[in-house]
């Protein structure tokens, strides 16, 4: 459950942050409470599994990255955590998940996102990718994007 006052953060950050140099303080004064009490609300909702994160979304088409591929793979279980953490923590990697298989169809269960100006770039950081799973991957796919789709997080329904 969560009271008014985190409804209204909630519903005051659903939207985004405001483009400004303090956007929290911000967010805080609209509310009519301080800062610290606005973090220290986002924290509790984050702690309590409410909220996961509040992260940017870019558009990465307007960043120049015009070729995206979700690269999927079919990992060792016993390697997954280890190689997802690797994985996910490489500078070219937006987001990395385990997921579970979907066989006899879908042997994947380690996803990564790449973006690159070029498909010869994702392919490029897609090689470096396997150089690191090595053995421990059975096979591979890449998923192309063909467009944007919309990006929201949490949105709460209208009272009343």
């Amino acid at each position: 459950m969560i009271d008014a006052t985190d409804r209204q953060i909630i519903e005051s950050l659903q939207g985004g942050l405001p483009l400004v140099a303090a956007p929290y303080a911000r967010v805080a004064a609209d509310l009519g409470l301080t800062e610290a009490t606005l973090l220290d609300r986002l924290a509790a909702l984050k702690a309590r599994g409410v909220i996961r994160r509040i992260a940017a979304a870019p558009n990465h088409y307007k960043l120049g990255m015009t070729s995206n591929g979700m690269t999927v793979w079919d990992v060792q279980d016993d390697l997954i955590t280890e190689l997802g953490a690797h994985i996910g923590a490489l500078p070219f990697v937006t987001h990395c998940y385990e997921r579970p298989r979907a066989l006899p169809d879908w042997p994947y269960n380690l996803f990564a996102m790449v973006h690159g100006s070029t498909p010869d770039e994702v392919e490029d950081k897609r090689g470096q990718i396997a150089a690191i799973l090595a053995s421990a991957c059975r096979g591979s796919d890449i998923l192309y994007s063909t467009r944007i789709l919309k990006k929201t997080g949490l949105r709460l329904k209208q009272k009343g």
